[in-house]
């Protein structure tokens, strides 16, 4: 299928399918979706709900709480590795945070060298120092743990989204597939019910979709469903916990 590297509305790129009329980001803002919907809405707030869930009046088990979340892994899947962008902007939360990550990243069809030479994130992001950890996302090889920077960990797995079998591994998950219009068989009570065996109790998907549909696939399962106010271009969005 044909695709071609577009800018987008905050001046950050995406990849665009002309058959399906779909991109890999917001056409509305590839940084400003990623930010609002993983970043601001998923790991931000899980890590605001740790620290809420650990902490008391005492300073000790405040300090109890800000160690946990430098001490112990945080653990994220992403359904669609894509381009690189939401694991690059999680790597760069990681740091400012303080935080460990350890990154998971599912993809049947990975992204062309030519394509990724084209992708502007580190520039746009005002990142331009760490370009070498965007091309490294990238050039890490399938299938393996590679420690990217000392706060995140990746693993890109090469397979399709039903082929997961993962249980009580993650705490979050960035569902950032293909929209329903093009895909809707990545969106079904089976494909949700593998993202809430993956999950941990506890743990929170985050998606850009707000669909009815979408929203009782995921209420069938078992997950506790919320609306959200959506990035750029979007009304709502939808983040479920476990």
């Amino acid at each position: 299928m044909k695709r071609e590297v577009v800018i987008t509305a905050d001046g950050s790129s995406t990849i665009h399918l002309p058959d399906w009329d779909e991109q890999y980001h917001s056409k509305h803002g590839a940084i400003q979706e990623a930010y609002h919907v993983f970043i601001k809405h998923g790991l931000h707030h899980f890590c605001h709900s740790e620290m809420n869930l650990l902490s008391d009046v005492t300073s000790s088990s405040v300090e109890k709480s800000h160690n946990l979340l430098n001490d112990d892994d945080i653990s994220i899947l992403e359904i669609g590795f894509g381009t690189g962008l939401n694991t690059f902007i999680t790597l760069l939360e990681a740091e400012k945070l303080n935080i460990n990550i350890d990154y998971f990243g599912v993809e049947a069809y990975p992204i062309s060298i030519d394509e990724i030479e084209q992708l502007n994130y580190p520039k746009q992001l005002q990142a331009e120092k760490n370009e070498a950890l965007f091309n490294k996302l990238h050039q890490m090889s399938w299938g393996e743990k590679h420690a990217i920077t000392s706060h995140l960990s990746l693993t890109k797995q090469k397979k399709f989204f039903n082929e997961i079998d993962d249980t009580d591994k993650f705490n979050l998950v960035y569902f950032d597939a293909f929209g329903a219009r093009v895909q809707p068989e990545l969106w079904t009570e089976s494909i949700f019910q593998k993202m809430y065996n993956a999950l941990k109790t506890g743990g929170v998907l985050v998606t850009y979709s707000a669909k009815g549909s979408v929203r009782r696939a995921m209420q069938a399962v078992g997950f506790t469903v919320e609306r959200l106010p959506g990035p750029p271009g979007k009304r709502e969005m939808l983040r479920a916990v476990k």
